[in-house]
């Protein structure tokens, strides 16, 4: 029952990613305000990812093309997802596509590889994604002596209440999504 809720390109989900599918379905149940929106919404994949100090934060990822959908009622599905996994962030990513540079198209479709499947477009994508729904207003990338990059991201001032004690976890998943350092401030 619990696998409408996610459905995966290959292979069968796990057990953690079945269980999260079970809580998604649980919602759609249980809670009127979320009943109608989360009906035809679904995962692809869920993943559990520790940020140190003995916290840990689940990853969703959901088809690119249902982003927005579930953009539109992340902050109360985020809520009700973290009262079910006590003591873990969640943060909804869309499931994207990194093509490489000697990416070659079919005979049928010509021309280049789109800008939206470039490798940094796609790690932008995820901060982003990451951030939601606080904005990103601006971005600084620091170079170090000893040759190590830190991104330095401002986020929106105005958000500061509401984000301020996952600015750690967010730091934490995208260093493990991209292998990238960053720091977050607000502005």
């Amino acid at each position: 029952m619990s696998l409408q809720k996610i459905r995966k390109s290959s292979g069968e989900p796990d057990e953690f990613e079945a269980s999260v599918a079970q809580e998604l379905l649980n919602l759609e149940m249980t809670s009127t305000e979320l009943k109608g929106s989360l009906r035809d919404l679904f995962i692809t994949a869920a993943k559990e990812v520790d940020c140190g100090g003995g916290r840990k934060a689940i990853i969703l990822y959901v088809p690119y093309k249902l982003l927005k959908s579930f953009n539109k009622i992340q902050q109360r599905l985020v809520r009700e997802l973290e009262k079910k996994f006590s003591g873990r962030h969640v943060l909804i990513v869309a499931q994207r596509t990194i093509l490489g540079k000697s990416y070659t198209r079919s005979q049928k479709t010509k021309g280049p590889r789109p800008r939206s499947r470039t490798l940094t477009a796609v790690q932008d994508a995820i901060l982003e994604d990451l951030c939601y729904p606080t904005e990103i207003v601006g971005k600084r990338t620091r170079c170090k002596v000893d040759g190590r990059r830190i991104l330095k991201v401002y986020l929106d001032s105005k958000d500061q209440a509401n984000v301020e004690t996952r600015v750690d976890t967010f730091a934490a998943v995208y260093n493990k999504l991209t292998n990238k350092q960053v720091s977050f401030y607000f502005k």
